[in-house]
């Protein structure tokens, strides 16, 4: 937990959007622990709801649920029009909902690949659009989108995941350099090799989370926490000059790709091998 005077993120209001999801209920409880008031959005209304009187009854602030399919047009409506209704605000939006379809390229079918563009992209585009004519209209907001690292560099395999993804990257520059004027941030958290339920089959091999800790920097996996604590200072005013921004948070793998090519007895052992007082 960081803290709440530096944050500054008391009675703020924070809609959640795939709030159920790994990711989205630990940001929700981030948020909740630095007091601000949350609007929590998913698909399952009854798990929804328990989760916001849980969050609520811990935490001491206001939480209400929303029940919204983000990618149809005239709930999403209702959504932004009733969070405004019941907080007069909204200052902050997080993008979280996502689905990942793995699939060779020349197998996807294309209903498929629509199906992960209309969530991943079109979602995170509806809801942004109808939040953000709220924020436009008060003159103030910030954004903060769950992207991947896969965004950049393909994810192979995944089929339509890594394209909708990057697509997301240059939706939150568009809205940064759109409505920057209005007093709006729009940034993307880009996370990697951390431990969601939706990479959770991928380190239930040891061998494969070992081969994963070597590729990063830190040699280690992250976790949910990691990318909550990337979330609130993105939509805290402590990154009030950032905007249309992605913060990697991914362990350092962006720099490790001269230590993955090979030298004889391995790279630290060749520098140690190297220097002239270790000569024969």
């Amino acid at each position: 937990m960081m803290e709440q005077s530096w944050l500054n993120l008391k009675n703020e209001v924070v809609v959640i959007t795939g709030a159920l999801g790994g990711m989205g209920k630990k940001i929700a409880q981030e948020f909740a622990e630095q007091g601000a008031q949350l609007a929590l959005v998913d698909l399952h209304e009854e798990n929804l709801a328990n989760y916001a009187v849980q969050l609520a009854d811990q935490f001491g602030v206001k939480v209400n649920s929303y029940v919204c399919n983000s990618t149809i047009e005239a709930q999403v409506d209702a959504l932004a029009e009733k969070v405004k209704q019941d907080f007069g605000r909204i200052d902050v939006l997080v993008n979280t909902a996502a689905i990942l379809k793995f699939s060779l390229l020349e197998d996807l079918p294309f209903e498929e690949w629509k199906q992960v563009i209309d969530v991943n992209l079109n979602g995170y585009f509806l809801v942004s659009q109808r939040i953000g004519r709220v924020m436009i209209e008060q003159k103030s907001g910030r954004m903060v989108h769950v992207s991947t690292i896969a965004s950049i560099s393909p994810e192979t395999y995944s089929g339509a995941y890594s394209p909708s993804k990057a697509g997301v990257n240059m939706m939150s520059k568009q809205m940064a350099a759109e409505w920057g004027q209005y007093g709006l941030r729009s940034n993307c958290v880009l996370p990697c090799f951390v431990k969601t339920p939706l990479s959770a089959s991928f380190y239930a091999d040891p061998e494969v989370e070992e081969g994963r800790k070597r590729l990063t920097a830190n040699k280690r996996i992250g976790d949910v926490q990691d990318i909550a604590n990337a979330v609130l200072y993105l939509a805290s005013k402590r990154s009030d000059y950032t905007n249309g921004h992605e913060l990697r948070v991914e362990g350092g793998f962006g720099i490790m790709m001269g230590d993955q090519v090979p030298k004889p007895g391995g790279r630290k052992q060749y520098a140690i091998n190297s220097r002239p007082e270790n000569q024969k």
